[in-house]
């Protein structure tokens, strides 16, 4: 288990909720302000993010979108990592992401 779910995993995964071990979450859910095209608020890091998993926990990732994520971020850096396995690896999280979606939230 990585630090973060270890010292603020909401109890319920829900962002805003209380953390099991600190408390308050660190983090607040994203408002649901609509930009007018002069802004960009949802691109503003939460306050305390200095890792990818904060921000994946920011956004209430699901793992697939975590897994796509990280592989966008990792790619071409890694080099255990070719670029064609990051891609391999986005494709196939995309995918399940969606049939995820077609099947659960399409209803």
């Amino acid at each position: 288990m990585n630090v973060l779910s270890e010292a603020c995993a909401p109890r319920r995964g829900e962002i805003g909720d209380k953390c099991i071990l600190t408390g308050p979450c660190a983090f607040e859910a994203p408002s649901a302000k609509v930009s007018d095209g002069s802004t960009a608020s949802y691109y503003e890091l939460p306050e305390g993010a200095t890792e990818l998993q904060h921000l994946i926990s920011a956004r209430n990732m699901n793992a697939q979108m975590g897994e796509i994520f990280r592989a966008c971020y990792r790619y071409g850096q890694a080099p255990h990592s070719p670029r064609e396995r990051d891609l391999r690896k986005i494709i196939f999280y995309a995918k399940a992401e969606l049939e995820r979606i077609e099947k659960y939230e399409a209803q």
